[in-house]
């Protein structure tokens, strides 16, 4: 990589007098950069004094940390794991997410368009909008985990409590990023609708709903793939799925275990990462169609 010619330090001087009001934008950047670093150097320190952790605690951890990393990748006695019971755990768990998901994807996506400003633009209907935003940050709100306390003690354990868990998060989640989709379209088809006199419905889905569709598949396919990853969690508090057996296996040290498991899901990510990309590449990006063929290729 060639570097352009050196700048000798006259010239230098001379574009300062020249160009005072450059320079002195950069030095205002430095030095706000410098108290931003410093802001987060105390900060740090503020945390650790403030919370009582001292540095021998400190190292101790990472020195525990090490130790447990070395048990995940020694692994004890590998031909007699129950394969099968660890498979069925993993296969419980993408059975919740899909389920519950795909349910939260279809309640939430006839309440973004009651959430969705330019949908209830009117002066009667504006309150029906914050009434279902506020809504759907309560739902939002309390982590997956809380709901899945909540439905353990409501419906028992195993994987309903795991499947409604996801549902209330996700409706709460979804239902405002499709909003902001639907919000963020172009005006103009609906102003055509109208034109040509197609009632509100009929403008919501060819006016609104055609132009955010993508972000609604995007957003469905993203959150079956986050949802797999969290999904683990459910089964700490009883909620069925894999994370039963991470419970057993932490509390055994059977790290080993852990670890194998681990892989499996980062594994199952990576396969549905690959599907919803297909999916995303034919829905949203969309495949060239011929207008024609050339005179070659029909003789």
């Amino acid at each position: 990589m060639m570097s352009g010619p050196a700048v000798s330090a006259a010239t230098l001087h001379q574009l300062k007098q020249q160009h005072p009001e450059i320079f002195s934008q950069q030095r205002r950047y430095l030095r706000t950069l410098g108290v931003v670093a410093a802001a987060i150097a105390l900060y740090y320190l503020f945390f650790f004094q403030f919370f009582g952790i001292a540095w021998p605690q400190f190292i101790n951890g990472c020195q525990q940390l090490g130790r447990y990393f070395v048990r995940m990748f020694v692994w004890h006695d590998f031909a007699n794991w129950p394969f099968m019971y660890y498979f069925q755990q993993i296969g419980i768990t993408i059975a919740i997410v899909f389920a519950g998901t795909l349910t939260a994807s279809l309640i939430a996506l006839p309440l973004s368009f009651f959430a969705a400003r330019n949908v209830m633009s009117t002066p009667l209907l504006r309150p029906i909008s914050l009434v279902v935003r506020r809504l759907l940050d309560i739902f939002r709100g309390i982590d997956m985990a809380i709901w899945g306390l909540i439905f353990v003690r409501a419906v028992g354990m195993g994987p309903l409590a795991g499947v409604l868990a996801i549902v209330m998060q996700d409706v709460g989640l979804l239902g405002k990023l499709y909003a902001e989709g639907h919000e963020a379209v172009d005006k103009s088809p609906s102003r055509g609708l109208t034109a040509v006199g197609a009632n509100g419905l009929q403008k919501h889905r060819y006016g609104i709903f055609t132009q955010s569709f993508p972000t609604f598949l995007a957003l469905s396919l993203y959150q079956i793939e986050s949802n797999t990853r969290s999904a683990a969690v459910l089964g700490f508090v009883g909620a069925g799925g894999i994370g039963l057996v991470y419970a057993e296996n932490m509390r055994l040290w059977n790290w080993d275990v852990v670890m194998f498991i681990t892989l499996i899901l980062v594994g199952v990510v990576m396969i549905m990462d690959k599907l919803s990309s297909m999916l995303r590449n034919k829905y949203i990006i969309g495949e060239d169609i011929p207008l024609y063929r050339q005179k070659s290729q029909i003789d």
